[in-house]
This record gives C-alpha cells, structure tokens and sequence, in this order.
C-alpha cells in the first residue's frame, strides 16, 4: 500500500513549530517546494529541496529540533519509495528518536515515522522489523485520536497486509474485518478505497477454503471497480480472473469460462495478444474448456498460451514447461500424442493438475 504523498504532506504540516520567523519561512518554503515537486513527478529536484530544509534546520535549529526531525522523515519518505531503502533507514531511526526525546513516547507524529520505518522494512521483507514498530505505532494513534481516525485504519490496514504476506491469516483476518466497517462508515460502501482490503479478505477466505464467504466479497471489489475505473480497466480484468479462478478450484467451470473469457479480450486490447497475462489466461481457458470435454476449442488456446510463453521466456523456461506438458495432457486425453509431446507425457499424465493450479493463480 503506497501511502507516502498523503503521509509527506502531514509530516510538514504537523511538524511546524514556533521559531524565528525568516528563517521558519525559508525551512517551509523549501518544504512546500518539495512538496509541490513530488506531485509533479520530479523526483530529483524534490530530494533536493528536502536535502535544503534539512541543511536549514540542522543550522538554524539545530541537530535535535522537532523541524529537523519533520526534514529527516521527509527525505526518508522519499527515498522509502524509490527504494533507497539503505539511504532511508538511518534517517527514519533519527527522526524517530528525536521526535520521541521531545514530545514523548506516545506522540502522533512519534507514530508516523514509525509506521513509516515499518513500512520500510516490510517492503525489505524484514517482517520482524517491521511488525513491533506497526503495533507500537498503531497503539500510540489509539491513544491519540477517535477509534476511527485515518491514521488508525491505515496502521491496521497495513498490519494486515504484512500478515497477508507472511500467510499469518487470522490475525490478518481479525484486522481486516475491525477496519473495513471504519472506512465503509467513513468512505461509503462503493468507495474505491475499500477494494484493496476486501480483495485480501476474501482472498483469505479463499486461502482456507471458505468459498461461499470469499466470493460474494469477490463480486463486490468487482462491482466497485467497474464502477469507477469503467468495465475495461486492467484491474476489472485481474479481478474477472481471480473470481473466475475461484468457481475453477470449486469445479464450477461453467460459471468460470464467461469470466475468463472477458478478462482475456479486456488484457488483449490493453496489453496486447502476446503479453504473459494473456498466455496465463489462455491456459486457464484452456484448462476449463479440456475439463469439459471441449478438446478442439482448448488445444489451440494452448498452443497459443505455450508460443507466448517461448517467445518471452524461452522454451526451458518453467513456465513453458508448465504449458507444454498441460498441452501433452489434453493430447493424452484426445488420444493424439505427437513426438514432440513424449518428452512431456508422463508427466503431464501424473502431475496436470497440479501444473495447471500454479499456472492459474493469477
């Protein structure tokens, strides 16, 4: 979840504090600067300003100054989401002990830079890192603001996903289901906000085997977005295929294939007809029509998946192979093994299903 423009924002104005007023308005000027500069896209020039305010403030201020602190989260920020993450780290780590020494340790802009430096860690996959500085950054903005406050919802949403990827899903489970009631309250039920931590949640549903709660969850991202991203958004597609995979791992193929087949013209027109998405879409196709009994409409679709495949990824390629022997298992099937599909068939014969899962998994 990319937070940092909203949380670059705050950090600047929360940070400000009474001091000399020429040289309070230089440190904000190059502040609101960098600001502006971020929005526009220009990178460079915003690290540049942030590095000037910081020189103003570690000058004027001096090294321990709570707008020296708001400079250092700043830079940090900025490099977090260029993934300069080895430039961001000792940054965070001084701006957070700084902020601590002076407003205490249960201050919200204490908070911030912490979920900040988790944040951090977690996109470095340093998952032990990161989940003490959520918890101690979500219990501090418990303590600070009303229970359904943005900075909570964001501190929760993000200590969920962190369990998402770590598999840990009740706990993620448990998170999920206390925010999204907050942002719904807060946003409206067909908020496009709300998309991100449904998805997860029914994707946890479907991680253990709750079909019947993930997929009116499913159904319900997928109305959002076609609501306000229009029924031909990549996004749209990614979310027709997740929910058709979900009827495909039930065995509900005809309720699967129309969705598929949607998400297939909506990836062709954007991404073209021989991006990976689209090969991984038409073997799932594919898979669905072979499950049917359809043999002639799913070895061309094959065929067409396993050339997308070679061309990009090379012939050895495991996905490659993943296609090419889900292509000798509908031949075994169709009693038309080639010569070229023998290398394949034996495994094809005993692992097709479990070939054509990974494939699926989009």
């Amino acid at each position: 979840m990319k937070t940092l423009s909203t949380a670059f924002f705050l950090a600047l104005v929360l940070g400000i504090t009474q001091i000399a007023y020429a040289q309070q308005t230089k440190w904000r000027t190059f502040s609101e600067e960098a600001i502006s500069l971020y929005k526009k896209g220009e990178y460079d020039k915003a690290v540049a300003a942030v590095k000037k305010s910081l020189a103003i403030a570690e000058k004027e201020y001096g090294p321990d100054h709570p707008d020296t602190a708001t400079s250092l989260n700043n830079l940090a920020e900025l490099y977090r989401d260029h993934k300069k993450f080895i430039q961001a780290e000792p940054l965070y780590k001084r701006a957070a002990a700084i902020r601590e020494k002076h407003f205490g340790p249960d201050h919200s802009l204490l908070a911030r830079t912490l979920n900040g430096q988790a944040e951090l860690y977690r996109a470095q996959n340093r998952f032990g890192d990161a989940e003490p500085l959520y918890k101690r950054a979500l219990a501090i903005r418990e303590k600070s603001h009303r229970p359904d406050h943005p900075d909570i919802t964001q501190t929760l949403n993000n200590l969920a996903e962190l369990y998402c990827v770590q598999e840990r899903y009740a706990p993620a489970k448990a998170l999920y289901e206390r925010l999204l009631p907050i942002r719904e309250k807060t946003l409206g039920p067909d908020h496009p906000g709300l998309a991100a931590g449904l998805h997860n949640l029914a994707l946890i549903h479907q991680n253990e085997g709750r079909y019947e709660q993930a997929e009116p969850i499913y159904k319900r991202v997928l109305a959002i977005r076609e609501k306000t991203l229009g029924r031909n958004h990549p996004d749209v597609a990614q979310d027709l295929s997740i929910l058709a995979e979900l009827y495909r791992t039930q065995g509900r193929y005809a309720l699967a294939q129309p969705l598929y087949e949607r998400s297939l013209a909506i990836f062709e027109k954007i991404a073209g007809k021989h991006h990976l998405d689209v090969a991984t879409i038409l073997n799932n196709l594919a898979f669905i029509h072979h499950k049917l009994g359809q043999y002639a409409q799913a070895e061309p679709l094959y065929k067409q998946a396993l050339a997308i495949c070679e061309k990009s990824l090379g012939t050895d390629h495991p996905t490659a192979q993943i296609t090419r022997s889900n292509l000798a298992g509908l031949r075994i099937a169709m009693d038309r093994l080639t010569p070229d599909d023998e290398a394949g068939q034996q495994v094809a014969r005993s692992r097709f299903q479990w070939f054509s899962n990974i494939m699926g998994r989009p």
